[in-house]
């Protein structure tokens, strides 16, 4: 599993027919948009993509369309690991509409999703291997009940490994999530009625910090984050089908 999403969505109803009826919308009306929810910050437009190649664009990019009834942002900066504490600019931005958030990174197995009503925060879920439940408020989805029922384990990958720390693999629930709040998911096989994210248009802006502060706070939190990564540890399969941990020195 190797997704990765930063979704926000604002829309009057159910997304799920304004993605399946996405056409190219006008590039105006979408930066504008997209400005309003970075105050501050310097917006231009960089080209176009598409939601299945950018359900989760690169630092300093926004990738956003209008839909009937509907706005969608892929944007790192919009999802928060606790969805509660959204700013209140997303929220004020959605007013009176549904606000729909999933982001999900394949590295760390963390997913969030959240969805508001009318500003009612009505479910929220962020969880990781690492950090466990960080958040869990409102009652879960439908979707979700097989996966806190424990009929979808994860299996130890490798030996001495132990038991995963959670219940579920939350890459294997955000896939779940991702189809029933936006229609389609990332990997795996997708059912019939699935939307085909790459059918869905986006147009692509810079959005940069002019101060410069932004990026310089995140070259230093790579550098730090590099000198605390353990090297790599190696395996090897034996005659008997197990996997023995292999030092530097073999080859």
């Amino acid at each position: 599993m190797g997704a990765k999403t930063a979704l926000l969505a604002f829309t009057d109803g159910d997304l799920r027919p304004a993605l399946r009826g996405a056409v190219c919308s006008d590039p105006a009306q979408v930066i504008d948009l997209v400005r309003g929810l970075h105050p501050g910050y310097e917006v231009t437009a960089i080209g176009d993509g598409s939601l299945g190649d950018f359900a989760y664009p690169p630092d300093d990019a926004s990738y956003a369309t209008v839909l009937a009834g509907a706005e969608l942002f892929c944007d790192r900066r919009l999802i928060c690991d606790r969805p509660s504490q959204v700013p209140d600019r997303l929220l004020e931005a959605g007013a009176g509409r549904r606000i729909i958030m999933h982001g999900m990174h394949s590295a760390s197995d963390w997913l969030c999703f959240a969805v508001w009503d009318n500003g009612d925060l009505v479910r929220s879920l962020s969880v990781s291997p690492d950090g466990g439940i960080g958040e869990n408020i409102g009652e879960p989805f439908e979707f979700e009940l097989p996966y806190w029922a424990g009929a979808h384990p994860v299996e130890p990958t490798f030996p001495g490994s132990g038991p995963y720390p959670l219940p579920f693999h939350p890459l294997e629930l955000g896939e779940d999530a991702l189809r029933a709040l936006f229609g389609f998911i990332l990997e795996g096989r997708p059912d019939p009625d699935d939307i085909d994210p790459f059918d869905v248009h986006l147009h692509a802006f810079r959005v940069a910090d002019p101060t410069g502060r932004e990026q310089a706070e995140r070259e230093a939190r790579m550098r730090r984050l590099l000198q605390m990564t353990r090297p790599p540890r190696r395996y090897r399969y034996m005659p008997d089908g197990s996997l023995r941990e292999i030092s530097n020195d073999e080859a």
